[in-house]
């Protein structure tokens, strides 16, 4: 067996199930079919998604076929989270646009030409009620309270939806449609893709081996990396963003990105934990992954342009030197029809993608700055009658109000 595919993975069910499945397809002289399914929730594939589709194209360069689900029916009834509360469904036109764009994304790591894409809505909306009632007398209440989170809300007294229990066999029989060898995830997958295995069983078809990776942590160095947590560095993150997103982590994932995104060999992987061990200054290894990082997802040139843009802009020049993006005082006009503003509801007009709880630990945390000074009352007056001003809002973004 290729001692690669083992290479970071973090759980595989059964123990020996990697094993028995590669002899097995070496025997029958075909290849494995390699299961992922995505909920297209969101528009944005990430680095902690891109650690499962790394080992996915592994796979694939060995000739196995990978089949990616998108789980088109499943958005449409809203999944669990694995926090508090259930998501919110998403209509069918958020969902279409957010599979396109899923499959885009995809193309940058796997090639997308030799992979099966499909649908859940194929084959779950033929489902009648009759077929959906016998899928559900395939597990009980209990089982589906084995879910960590779900256990958790039932103790806690949180509410569980009842299609919150139904989510685990709707993604199981996703497997049993497809007759997948290997299903692949995040360990948090562990339990739905445990189900696929009993519905397998109870559909009289061999049962998939589960291979689970490690949850790549954002750049808050605390929570899985997640767009709900707005901790992500995106796959098509402009260059210096991701670049720079990198350049943000805290010291103590080093490692964990370090091994977990880059593409270095082994041995420049050992020599680099030695070099910071014996002393490197964290930043220089920042420098090497998100060097490593940005060239993987956009290539050589755009990788020293965002080097150099980094080192520039955070490194070298003094506060007027910056690149400032510019902002059309007009912008600004739309939102604000006054003359003088709040600092936090500039921020906001500029920030939109920011919480609003966020703007305000920068704002009390100093990080915030009008022509060159720092301003930490969220409440201070911010005149537009005098043109330009710079703005910068935390570590990297710069703007410039102009006319």
């Amino acid at each position: 067996m290729n001692p690669i595919l083992k290479e970071n993975v973090e759980i595989i069910f059964p123990e020996n199930g990697l094993d028995d499945k590669l002899k097995q397809a070496e025997i029958q002289n075909r290849k494995l079919v390699v299961k992922l399914g995505f909920d297209p929730t969101a528009p944005d594939l990430h680095l902690g998604h891109a650690v499962v589709l790394k080992k996915l194209r592994q796979f694939q360069d060995l000739g196995h076929l990978i089949v990616i689900i998108i789980g088109d029916f499943t958005a449409r009834i809203g999944d669990p989270t694995g926090k508090n509360k259930s998501r919110l469904p998403l209509n069918e036109e958020q969902i279409k646009e957010n599979a396109q764009t899923y499959v885009i994304q995809l193309s940058k790591i796997l090639d997308i030409n030799k992979c099966s894409i499909r649908y859940n809505s194929e084959w779950l909306d033929k489902m009648n009620l009759s077929n959906s009632i016998q899928l559900l007398s395939q597990a009980t209440v209990a089982q589906m309270l084995h879910r960590n989170d779900f256990s958790s809300r039932f103790e806690k007294g949180i509410p569980i939806a009842l299609h919150e229990l139904i989510y685990p066999l709707l993604q199981g029989y996703d497997s049993v449609e497809i007759m997948a060898d290997i299903e692949m995830g995040g360990t948090d997958q562990l339990f739905n893709c445990s189900v696929g295995r009993q519905l397998q069983e109870g559909a009289g078809k061999t049962e998939q081996a589960v291979l689970c990776m490690p949850l790549l942590k954002g750049t808050d160095g605390s929570e899985k990396m997640s767009k709900s947590q707005n901790n992500i560095i995106g796959l098509t993150d402009h260059p210096n963003d991701m670049f720079g997103k990198i350049m943000s982590i805290p010291d103590a994932l080093i490692l964990e990105y370090l091994k977990l995104v880059t593409d270095f060999t082994d041995e420049e992987k050992n020599d680099n934990i030695q070099q910071l061990n014996n002393g490197l200054n964290p930043m220089v290894l920042k420098k090497r992954i998100g060097f490593n990082v940005v060239k993987q997802y956009h290539g050589l040139e755009e990788a020293r342009s965002a080097l150099e843009f980094f080192e520039n802009q955070f490194q070298k020049k003094s506060f007027e030197e910056k690149t400032f993006s510019k902002i059309s005082i007009s912008t600004i006009a739309v939102l604000h029809s006054k003359q003088e503003i709040q600092l936090i509801d500039l921020c906001k007009i500029i920030k939109q993608s920011e919480s609003n709880s966020n703007l305000k630990r920068l704002i009390e945390a100093g990080s915030v700055t009008i022509n060159g000074s720092k301003i930490m009352d969220m409440y201070s007056i911010v005149s537009l009658n005098i043109l330009p001003v710079k703005i910068k809002i935390g570590k990297r973004n710069y703007f410039q109000l102009i006319q």
